[in-house]
């Protein structure tokens, strides 16, 4: 996936801050805030393992979980047109508008159906 980096296990979506000309990573999933600059990706790399690290201590000492826990649901507000489109495509598919979603994200991801 474009501009996501995975360290040690954990997905931090990447961006360029023209302001400082540097790369942030920003990890996401977590129970709180833990991103990282630098450079190029060698640097996000050690920068991004450093912040996680300090991140998971902090969470230890704290004695809170270092990640969100998530429902599996989301509200999707759409405009009518796009939602019937959705509900013809999932339909023509053989399937419910939530399979389909869930299928169009798995795609965009590659992650395996379940």
């Amino acid at each position: 996936m474009m501009n996501v980096m995975e360290i040690n296990g954990v997905k931090a979506v990447i961006t360029f801050d023209p302001d400082i000309t540097m790369f942030r990573g920003e990890f996401v999933g977590l129970n709180g805030g833990a991103d990282f600059y630098a450079t190029d990706i060698e640097g996000l790399r050690r920068e991004g393992m450093a912040s996680l690290k300090i991140f998971f201590e902090m969470c230890e000492e704290e004695g809170v979980s270092p990640y969100k826990k998530t429902t599996g649901r989301f509200n999707l507000r759409l405009p009518q047109d796009i939602h019937d489109k959705a509900v013809t495509m999932a339909k023509a598919s053989g399937k419910s508008v939530n399979a389909w979603i869930a299928d169009i994200i798995r795609q965009a991801d590659r992650i395996p159906a379940h």
